[in-house]
């Protein structure tokens, strides 16, 4: 800011947007309760060495390098300042004295410090983390603009990547032949997905940052978010590091195929009874929550996000707006729109659903596939635990499959005894109540043989009579 633009601040007094603080030789305590309620409210100027009064007091020149570093160090810390924010003080000189400028931005997420939420007015800085409604209408207000919606106006489809829409296009015709963007070109199917816009401060239109995210060049994506980026992780043998990794930095289309293709190689299929149809519940799980990682990201936020597929659990971690904090019940969960632009893409191609589905679907083939109930954590980190059985990512002979059954085995003839015995005993993990005959069916092979090797399970009991009874395995 230049030095007329501060005189002018500091001559038309503190207001909505502007604190003073005398602050000579320290930060006074209550400095972090300015930044954080500005963060949340329209952004501010904090001027350090200035007055109630509009004196310029100045700051002491043996306590600036001093007070500076306090600051930066404080702000950039998590416990004290959520989510960590990024200042910069800037010494001025004004007739022979030295304040400190510091402009604090309006932030997407809303700001906490020590754990406390605050908002500006022009009365002052005002504590509403116990006011339920003015902490509601915090979020409402925060997430009336969406950080994906930003324009960019200097940019143009070229740092789009024509294949990649042209991918999307081909998706879309294939779940619908009549799909609006068959005829469309690949600006007219921008506009439809509300990726063009026009920017309300310069009122010039262009591509928004959802544009780039989902169809992107490598480099337009780094070039406007360098954060951009999903870990994904493999760590069975190797518990401190990892067995395999793919840090993924391209556009979310191809990134969704990269994340399925990485979940795909470390996870065994397991196919299971959806009613009377047989369902990949992995590759339904992945879907679920890969769609839902990319689609309701925090993308301002400079947090990695992860999956991380470990022998006990899949973890799914991305930076997110909350709405409240804790283990959700999704009886009473209430869900948000995150990037609606980016989520009408996914649906339009056929990776996502309406909104809320993900952790119903998410919930439904979890316990079809490990038969236990997936966690979802909302906070400032939004976390989803699916949890596994270790033969999930047990490997035999270098591939992943179950205990060396191969892949298809459901869908041809499995005739070596060992493999069929332990499909059985899977199934019967899965669903203790299941039928020799349903066995039989889903490999192939008939009832009596399923009888006649079940048998030869001495650990395998039936409890009960007819369809109330029950199979236990002792393990």
């Amino acid at each position: 800011m230049k030095l007329e633009e501060i005189m002018k601040l500091i001559q038309n007094g503190e207001k909505i947007d502007v604190e003073f603080k005398e602050s000579s030789n320290a930060l006074p305590k209550d400095i972090y309760d300015s930044v954080c309620s500005f963060n949340n409210r329209n952004g501010g100027h904090i001027l350090l060495g200035v007055s109630d009064e509009r004196i310029i007091i100045g700051v002491n020149e043996d306590k600036i390098d001093k007070i500076i570093k306090e600051f930066t160090t404080s702000v950039n810390n998590s416990q004290k300042i959520y989510p960590p924010l990024y200042l910069t003080p800037i010494p001025v000189n004004i007739n022979g004295k030295t304040i400190i400028y510091i402009r604090v931005p309006e932030e997407y997420q809303v700001c906490r410090h020590n754990g406390k939420i605050w908002d500006r007015s022009y009365e002052g800085d005002i504590n509403i983390t116990n006011n339920s409604e003015f902490v509601y209408k915090m979020y409402s207000r925060k997430q009336s603009t969406y950080f994906v919606n930003k324009v960019y106006p200097n940019l143009d489809i070229n740092c789009l990547e024509a294949s990649v829409i042209e991918k999307a296009r081909k998706m879309a015709i294939s779940r619908n032949q009549n799909h609006l963007w068959r005829n469309m070109n690949d600006e007219e199917l921008l506009r439809s997905a509300n990726l063009v816009l026009i920017d309300p401060e310069t009122n010039k239109e262009g591509i928004t940052l959802a544009a780039i995210l989902l169809f992107g060049k490598d480099n337009s994506i780094m070039s406007v978010l360098s954060q951009h980026k999903t870990d994904a992780i493999f760590r069975v043998e190797n518990k401190d590091r990892y067995d395999d990794r793919d840090i993924v930095i391209t556009n979310l289309i191809d990134s969704y195929d990269r994340l399925i293709s990485f979940g795909q190689k470390h996870l065994n299929e397991l196919f299971v009874l959806d009613g009377i149809v047989n369902v990949n519940a992995r590759d339904r799980i992945l879907r679920e929550i890969i769609s839902n990682t990319l689609a309701h990201r925090d993308y301002s936020s400079g947090f990695p996000a992860k999956m991380i597929i470990d022998d006990e659990k899949i973890i799914i971690e991305n930076s997110n707006l909350s709405h409240g904090t804790g283990i959700l019940d999704l009886q009473k969960f209430e869900p948000f729109p995150k990037n609606p632009s980016i989520s009408k893409v996914f649906r339009e191609i056929g990776i996502a659903d309406e909104l809320g589905s993900g952790m119903r679907n998410t919930y439904k083939y979890t316990q079809l596939y490990s038969g236990a109930t997936p966690i979802f954590e909302e906070g400032n980190t939004f976390r989803t635990i699916i949890p596994l059985k270790k033969i999930a990512t047990q490997k035999v002979g270098g591939e992943n499959v179950v205990h060396g059954v191969a892949h298809n085995v459901v869908h041809g003839v499995a005739h070596d005894k060992e493999k069929i015995i332990t499909i059985i005993k899977e199934k019967i993990r899965l669903n203790n109540k299941i039928t020799r005959q349903t066995i039989a069916d889903e490999l192939g092979v008939s009832k009596k043989t399923i009888e006649r090797y079940m048998k030869e399970i001495n650990n395998l009991k039936y409890i009960g009579s007819g369809n109330n009874g029950y199979w236990k395995l002792e393990e």
